[in-house]
C-alpha cells in the first residue's frame, strides 16, 4: 500500500499500528484516484483521504470523550474554519473581551483554539487531549457512523455543519489545487465533477454524510445540531444564538442588551477572520502540510455558478434530490 512519507520516526511510530490494521483490510477497501492530488480509500461506504484513513481508525479504537466535549462534525470546504471561531468566541466570551486586540482569534488561526481531532493523532499528541482545558473544542470530518463510540455514548455536543454541495465541490477544488505539493497533478476537473457524482468525495459520498448527520438531529436534537453555511450567512446573529442554547451557555438578558451577540458577529465576520495574519501565513498539518491561507477564501454562496455549466448542476440537483428524498433535508 502506498504510503505518504513521514517527517520523523515519531509519525511512523504513531500510526504504525493501525497501518498493519489496515494492510489486513485492503483487500475489502475499494480505492479511487482522488478529486485533487491523493488517492481516497474507501472504508465502510465512505471515501478517506489516503493519510487520514489510518488515524480515522486509531482515534475510532482509543479516543475518549468526555460529556463536557463539544466536538464539530462537517463536511469538507462547508465553512469548518469560520465556524470553529464563532463556536469558540461563543463558548469563551466569558474569558476573552470580544472587541479586544489581543483576542485568540485575532491572533491565532481558529485551528490552533479548536484542533481537529485527527491532526492530534497524526503528531502522535494524545496528551494533549488531557490538557485541554473544559469543554474540549474539537472537530472531525468522519460521517456520524464512524464516530468514536465514546463521542456518541457520552452525551457530549455534536454540532454539524454542511453546505450546497456544489459549492463545496468548487471550493475543494480550489483548496486543493492551492495546497498541492510541487510536482503533483490534479484530477481534471470534468473527470474530478464525474466522480463527485457518482459519490466520491473526502469522507463522503456528500449526500450520506448529511443524511447521517440529519436524521440523528431529528432523533436526538438535544445532543446533534444540524446547522447549514448558507443559513450562517444569512442571519449569523440568530445562528449564534441558537448554538449558545445548545450548547448550554445561552446569552443572558444583560449580554443581549450589552450587544455581545453582535460583538460575536464582528470579531467573526468572514472578511475580518480571512484578514487575521495568522490565517494568511503558516501551515497546519502532520503527515500532509496545508497552508493556512487556503482556509478563508471567498466564503460566497453560489460561487459554483462561475464554475459548473447549467447542465452539470442540474444533475446535481437531481442526485441530491433523488439521495434526500422522504428525509425533510433539502438544499
Amino acid at each position: 500500500m502506498k504510503t505518504f512519507s513521514h517527517d520523523t520516526q515519531e509519525s511512523c511510530n504513531c500510526l504504525e499500528k493501525t497501518n498493519l490494521q489496515l494492510q489486513a483490510m485492503t483487500s475489502i477497501i475499494q480505492t479511487s484516484k482522488g478529486l485533487g492530488f491523493t488517492p481516497y480509500y474507501k472504508y465502510e461506504n465512505f471515501w478517506y483521504p489516503e493519510h487520514l484513513l489510518p488515524v480515522t481508525l486509531d482515534m475510532q479504537a482509543t479516543f475518549k470523550a468526555q460529556p463536557s466535549d463539544i466536538i464539530l462534525a462537517t463536511m469538507m470546504k462547508s465553512g469548518t474554519t469560520w465556524l470553529k471561531a464563532i463556536i469558540f468566541a461563543v463558548v469563551n466570551r466569558h474569558l476573552y473581551t470580544n472587541t479586544h486586540k489581543n483576542h485568540p482569534l485575532l491572533k491565532s488561526s481558529p485551528h490552533d483554539c479548536f484542533p481537529f481531532i485527527h491532526s492530534i493523532y497524526e503528531k502522535n499528541n494524545q496528551n494533549q487531549l488531557d490538557s485541554m482545558p473544559s469543554p474540549r473544542l474539537l472537530a472531525v470530518h468522519v460521517p456520524f457512523s464512524h464516530l468514536p463510540a465514546s463521542i456518541t455514548d457520552s452525551g457530549c455536543k455534536v454540532v454539524y455543519l454542511c453546505r450546497n454541495p456544489k459549492d463545496a465541490f468548487v471550493s475543494l477544488r480550489h483548496y486543493l489545487d492551492k495546497m498541492k505539493p510541487v510536482g503533483c497533478e490534479m484530477t481534471p476537473f470534468d473527470k474530478a465533477f464525474e466522480m463527485f457524482c457518482q459519490g466520491v468525495f473526502p469522507f463522503g459520498p456528500f449526500w450520506d454524510q448529511m443524511l447521517e448527520y440529519w436524521t440523528e438531529s431529528i432523533k436526538s436534537p438535544e445532543k446533534v445540531l444540524f446547522l447549514k453555511y448558507e443559513d450562517l450567512k444569512e442571519d449569523l446573529a440568530d445562528n449564534i444564538k441558537k448554538l449558545a442554547e445548545f450548547l448550554g451557555c445561552s446569552f443572558s438578558a444583560e449580554e443581549v442588551k450589552r450587544g455581545v451577540v453582535e460583538e460575536i458577529v464582528q470579531l467573526c465576520d468572514f472578511e475580518t477572520m480571512k484578514n487575521v495574519k495568522a490565517n494568511k501565513e503558516g501551515e497546519h498539518g502532520a503527515l500532509v502540510r496545508f497552508k493556512n491561507s487556503g482556509f478563508f477564501r471567498k466564503g460566497k454562496i453560489g460561487d459554483w455558478k462561475d464554475h459548473i455549466t447549467p447542465d452539470m448542476a442540474e444533475r446535481v440537483d437531481k442526485i441530491i434530490e433523488q439521495k434526500l428524498l422522504g428525509s425533510g433535508l433539502m438544499f
